[in-house]
């Protein structure tokens, strides 16, 4: 798996747009689809972001004419699972258990969240 820092909402909101097309995307083909989400934003700003993401290691361009193509090298799975390892070396010392049990101690586990996952751990 590719290593990718971590990614601002924004960016995010970006990637999203961006797993869903047929690579390679352009920033103009972007512009399109963001406004007919009823999100108008400035080439300007589009291309900022884009080059972050590019700093960040989430995308690859290539010019053709004075166009950039951008191509995403990373899959959501990638970035959703390097989250979740930032989070759990960050706050939970690496430990699945440690992190368990802040959920079940928080009440954010139900019963049927607990039986699910003991029936996942015994098919691994």
């Amino acid at each position: 798996m590719k290593q990718v820092q971590k990614l601002s909402d924004t960016e995010l909101e970006l990637m999203k747009v961006i797993w869903e097309c047929d690579p390679p995307v352009t920033s103009a083909e972007l512009l399109r689809i963001f406004a007919a989400r009823g999100k108008e934003w400035k080439g300007q700003t589009i291309s900022t972001f884009l080059s972050r993401l590019v700093d960040k290691g989430a995308l690859q361009f290539t010019k053709l004419g004075r166009t950039n193509q951008y191509v995403p090298l990373i899959t959501p799975d990638d970035y959703k699972l390097s989250e979740a390892e930032h989070v759990l070396d960050g706050l939970y010392q690496g430990s699945v258990k440690n992190m368990i049990a802040a959920l079940y101690d928080g009440d954010k586990l139900s019963d049927e969240d607990i039986a699910e996952l003991k029936q996942w751990f015994s098919r691994k």
